[in-house]
């Protein structure tokens, strides 16, 4: 049965709608965000991250069918490949593992 993970879920949509700001004009940077939300440079930048998934991956995700190991914090922690071949692979992988 799916499982949302909605800790995920709401760095995934916090990301988007970082990106949204930068490519709207309405904030410069990473940093300008993180000081108008009272968080740290690295977690905005981090979360940024997020919007280079590969569509369907991140459907699979938001439908709940993500690999139980494969975290928010797996995401921040971990180098993201900008590649989606190679994050199919990655998803691949972590499915293999269950």
């Amino acid at each position: 049965a799916p499982a949302h993970d909605t800790t995920f879920l709401v760095g995934l949509g916090r990301a988007f709608y970082w990106q949204y700001l930068l490519d709207t004009g309405v904030m410069k940077s990473g940093s300008e965000i993180a000081r108008h939300e009272g968080r740290h440079n690295s977690t905005v930048n981090e979360l940024l991250r997020l919007t280079l998934l590969a569509p369907d991956i991140i459907e699979q995700l938001m439908a709940g069918r993500q690999p139980r190991r494969l975290t928010l914090m797996w995401f921040q922690r971990n180098r993201l490949m900008v590649d989606w071949c190679a994050q199919r692979q990655l998803m691949a992988s972590f499915e293999e593992d269950v």
